[in-house]
């Protein structure tokens, strides 16, 4: 079993999210709801918001902003099944070009 880091990334403007009804938000809950009991099993952090974003280089730390929402850790047999853990993941619906990054996180070396 191999640990993957999923990484949401948002395509709503400032204009799209205001426009995101309380009906509408209540229906994605309920749909990240379904999909975090339908692969419970996977799920080794369910994940959180990004928020407060900072980044920090060599010349110092400056605010970020970027398309990052949130993130969630899963558990799974190979890079394929754990993207297929997201293939069906109601932010994919949420906003027309929300997408999700499936990235591996090997075991450390010993």
């Amino acid at each position: 079993m191999g640990r993957f880091l999923a990484l949401f990334n948002g395509a709503a403007d400032e204009v799209g999210k205001a426009e995101l009804t309380e009906q509408r938000q209540s229906e994605f809950i309920h749909a990240w709801a379904s999909w975090a009991q339908a692969n419970e099993k996977a799920l080794i952090d369910p994940g959180a918001p990004l928020n407060a974003k900072k980044l920090i280089t060599a010349q110092g730390v400056e605010d970020l902003t970027d398309a990052m929402t949130g993130y969630t850790i899963v558990e799974a047999d190979s890079h394929d099944e754990a993207v297929q853990i997201f293939a069906g993941h109601p932010h994919l619906r949420l906003f027309a070009g929300n997408s999700i990054v499936v990235l591996e996180c090997p075991p450390r070396p010993s």
